[in-house]
C-alpha cells in the first residue's frame, strides 16, 4: 500500500460517516459565544450596526415617516410607498413593516448588550451600557411617534428565549422609553468627550420624549447642558452601508422632496433654506448620472436634497440645535415669546445666510414659527411625524386637517385621514397579541 493510501485510509477512518455533514456555521452566534469581554463587546458593535440600519441606514422611519407626512412625496410605482404617502396603509404593508422590524432588531440587540456588558465587561467604560440604553430609548420613542396606540415590545433573553409582549398604549410606549433614557443616564459616569457623546444624546432623547408626553419644563431641563455643537452621528460609508437618503431620493429617484404638500405641507423643496439645499433634477448639476425623471417617469418635478450630497454622507440623529428647539418650546410653552426667538436666533445664527427671526405676533403663529424651525432644522431625521401628531394633542390641539396634508393626492385619488401608522399584521405571530381584527388599540394621534 502506498504512503498516500495509507494516509487517506487513517482520514477516512478517524471520521464518523455524518463529520462531513457536522459544519460550524459562522452566521450563528450561540450563547457561549459571547461570555467574554470580547463576545459581550462583540454584542455591542452588532447593536449599534442595527441602530445604524433602522435609522439612515436603511427605508427605515426616517424615510417612510417623510412620506407619510410633507417631506416627500412619492416618485415610483411601488404600492407600498404609496399607500403610506396617500396615508392609506393596510397592515400588511412591506414598507412599514421593514421600518418595524429594523427598529425591533436594533433595540432587542441593544436589550441583550447590556447585560452581557455589565455581566463579562465589568470595569469597561459605563458609556457603552448607557450607549445601549440610548438605542433602546430611542428606537421605541421613534416607534411610538409613528405607529398606532398599541404596540408591543416583546423582549429576548441571552440564550435566544422569547418573552412575549402585549399591546401598550402610545404614552406607555413613551414612558418606556423615558425610562431606558433614565437608566443610561444612571449608569454613565465618566467626563470624557466620548462620554459627553453618550450623555447628550441620551439627553436630547429624553427631551425628545418629554415633549412627546407634554412636559415641556421636564424636557427643558433634560437638555440643559447640551452644546449646540454637539450630533450623534451615524456614519455611513460604501462598504458597510450607505446613506439610503442618498440612495432612494438622489440615486434611485423613488422619494422627491415636498413643497406645499396637500395644502398644509411645507416647501421643503422650494424654500431656499440653506439648511436644507435641494435643487430641482432637470438643472444643471442636480442629478446622479443622466437620469433627471423621477423613477415613474412622470413630468411631475423631481426635487433632490442636498443635505446630504453623497452615499457617504453622515447623518445627525440627535443634537445639540433639537436641544435649543426643546428650550424654545418649553419657553414658548411658559409664556416667553421673547425669549424663545431669542434661542431660535441664536441656533440660526450658527448657519450663514439664515437670517434672524421676527416676532410672528400670535400665539398660534408663533407656533406655527417654532414648528418651522423645527421642520428645517430636522428634516428627513424621523421627527416630522412625531411632530404634526403633537399638533394634534394637547396642549396645541390642532385639527388633523389642518395639520397633514389633505385634499388632492398627486397620483389621484385623496388623502387619508390617518395621523399614523397600524401595527403590521406580522405581530400576530406573537400568540399574546390580538389574532383577529384591527391591530391598533385605537388610531388617534
Amino acid at each position: 500500500m502506498t504512503a498516500a493510501a495509507m494516509t487517506a485510509g487513517a482520514m477516512l477512518a478517524a471520521c464518523a460517516p455524518g463529520d462531513i455533514l457536522d459544519v460550524t456555521d459562522p452566521d450563528i452566534i450561540n450563547p457561549s459565544d459571547v461570555t467574554t469581554p470580547a463576545g459581550a463587546d462583540a454584542l455591542r458593535i452588532g447593536a449599534l450596526a442595527r441602530f445604524a440600519s433602522a435609522t439612515s441606514g436603511a427605508e427605515s422611519f426616517f424615510l417612510i415617516g417623510g412620506l407619510f407626512v410633507d417631506e416627500y412625496n412619492n416618485s415610483d410605482t411601488f404600492i407600498s410607498r404609496q399607500e403610506v404617502d396617500q396615508r392609506l396603509t393596510n397592515i400588511d404593508n412591506v414598507d412599514i413593516l421593514a421600518a418595524v422590524q429594523r427598529s425591533h432588531r436594533a433595540r432587542l440587540s441593544a436589550m441583550q448588550a447590556v447585560p452581557a456588558l455589565q455581566q463579562y465587561k465589568q470595569g469597561g467604560p459605563t458609556r457603552d451600557v448607557a450607549e445601549m440604553y440610548f438605542v433602546q430609548a430611542f428606537m421605541e420613542n421613534d416607534m411610538a411617534e409613528h405607529l398606532c396606540s398599541g404596540l408591543v415590545f416583546s423582549g429576548v433573553e441571552m440564550d435566544g428565549t422569547e418573552k412575549y409582549g402585549t399591546q401598550i398604549t402610545t404614552t406607555q410606549a413613551f414612558e418606556r422609553a423615558l425610562a431606558h433614557a433614565d437608566s443610561g443616564l444612571g449608569v454613565i459616569t465618566g467626563a470624557t468627550a466620548a462620554d459627553n457623546r453618550i450623555r447628550y444624546a441620551l439627553q436630547v432623547t429624553k427631551g425628545r420624549i418629554l415633549l412627546n408626553l407634554n412636559r415641556p419644563a421636564d424636557a427643558a431641563l433634560a437638555v440643559a447642558g447640551v452644546p449646540t455643537n454637539f450630533n450623534y452621528l451615524i456614519n455611513h460609508t460604501t462598504t458597510v452601508g450607505e446613506n439610503w437618503t442618498w440612495n432612494l431620493n438622489n440615486s434611485a429617484r423613488r422619494y422627491s422632496v415636498s413643497t406645499n404638500e396637500g395644502v398644509n405641507g411645507l416647501n421643503f423643496a422650494t424654500a431656499n433654506d440653506p439648511r436644507l439645499p435641494v435643487c430641482l433634477s432637470t438643472t444643471a448639476g442636480c442629478s446622479v448620472g443622466s437620469q433627471t425623471l423621477r423613477d415613474d417617469n412622470t413630468t411631475t418635478p423631481l426635487y433632490l436634497q442636498k443635505k446630504w450630497p453623497d452615499r457617504e454622507s453622515d447623518v445627525a440623529v440627535s443634537s445639540g440645535i433639537e436641544a435649543r428647539l426643546i428650550e424654545a418650546e418649553a419657553q414658548l410653552a411658559a409664556g416667553q415669546a421673547g425669549t424663545a426667538l431669542a434661542t431660535l436666533n441664536a441656533a440660526r445664527a450658527t448657519v450663514t445666510g439664515l437670517a434672524p427671526l421676527t416676532d410672528a405676533g400670535t400665539p398660534n403663529a408663533r407656533v406655527d414659527q417654532l414648528f418651522r424651525e423645527r421642520a428645517f432644522w430636522l428634516f428627513g431625521t424621523g421627527h416630522r411625524t412625531g411632530d404634526l401628531r403633537r399638533l394634534v394633542r394637547a396642549p396645541y390641539n390642532r385639527p388633523a386637517n389642518t395639520v397633514f396634508p389633505t385634499g388632492a393626492w398627486h397620483k389621484g385619488g385623496t388623502y387619508s385621514n390617518e395621523v399614523n401608522m397600524a401595527v403590521p399584521a406580522a405581530e400576530r405571530n406573537n400568540p399574546l397579541f390580538p389574532q383577529t381584527g384591527a391591530t391598533c388599540m385605537d388610531r388617534n394621534a
